[in-house]
């Protein structure tokens, strides 16, 4: 298998064009797709949410020639790649020595009709979105539904027994029933994404990376708020998608996860 068949397989399940829709109905960049090329058989895929320099080495380590990441390995221009610059320079350094290839798939993984989107409402109790935000001709970005009653304080437990994380911040009142919630995956929380929970009758919205004055908005709108860590809410999912692709690809599939950053 070379490094274009492994892009296929992934793109039957989050096609680039996904992502190519999303910017341009809804002006948001990206820069999704094979970034780094190498030469030769695939011997082993090593999947991680973030391109860092310690994801590279563990590819190194385990004899993976192929690294798939959700954010972006370049999201935009560099200078310069060097061992010793920064973050992704460093990671990219170690890729390019030792022939390992870099495929990224972004906002089209996140907005894949099953994608990392679609995986974070399922794993909040979701079953059926019956409204999407950013809406695409297959999938979308943003969901609200409902989910079985339950109070706040046990959502919140239970959404850090399922995303493996402590860090959080939880906003309302822990008594409160919780039957409708609106959530965004990553950094999702925008004025629009406000709006819907607001005014799609949410009693919660779970998200990422919120910005204070919308927490003060949405917390005296009535609509209780669920701040988690960015990585959590998207390597969940990521995860399960790393998994339902592994079958396809004939060799070793490892995932690499941080957990300073769940």
């Amino acid at each position: 298998m070379k490094l274009i068949d492994a892009f296929k397989i992934i793109g039957q399940e989050a096609p680039v064009s996904l992502s190519e829709e999303l910017c341009s109905k809804y002006n948001h960049y990206d820069n999704s797709g094979v970034l780094v090329e190498n030469k030769g058989e695939i011997k082993g895929i090593l999947f991680s949410l973030d391109f860092t320099p310690d994801a590279a080495e563990e590819a190194v380590n385990r004899g993976c020639n192929l690294i798939v990441t959700h954010h972006p390995a370049i999201y935009h221009g560099m200078r310069r790649i060097t061992p010793s610059n920064d973050l992704i320079s460093r990671a990219l350094f170690t890729c390019i020595k030792h022939n390992i290839g870099v495929i990224s798939m972004h906002l089209n993984m996140d907005s894949a009709p099953e994608g990392i989107d679609w995986h974070l409402m399922k794993g909040l109790g979701g079953t059926q979105e019956d409204g999407v935000l950013n809406g695409l001709s297959s999938g979308g970005y943003g969901r609200i539904y409902d989910i079985k009653p339950v109070t706040f304080k046990e959502f919140v437990k239970r959404t850090q027994r399922t995303f493996e994380t402590k860090r959080c911040f939880a906003y309302g009142d822990d008594d409160r029933i919780i039957k409708r919630v609106a959530s965004f995956c990553g950094a999702g929380c925008s004025e629009d994404a406000a709006g819907m929970a607001i005014n799609g009758g949410a009693d919660v919205l779970v998200s990422s990376d919120i910005a204070h004055h919308m927490i003060t908005g949405l917390f005296y709108s009535g609509v209780n708020v669920l701040q988690l860590t960015h990585y959590c809410s998207e390597v969940y999912g990521f995860k399960l998608i790393a998994k339902k692709l592994s079958p396809s690809f004939g060799v070793p599939v490892c995932v690499y996860v941080d957990p300073q950053l769940m």
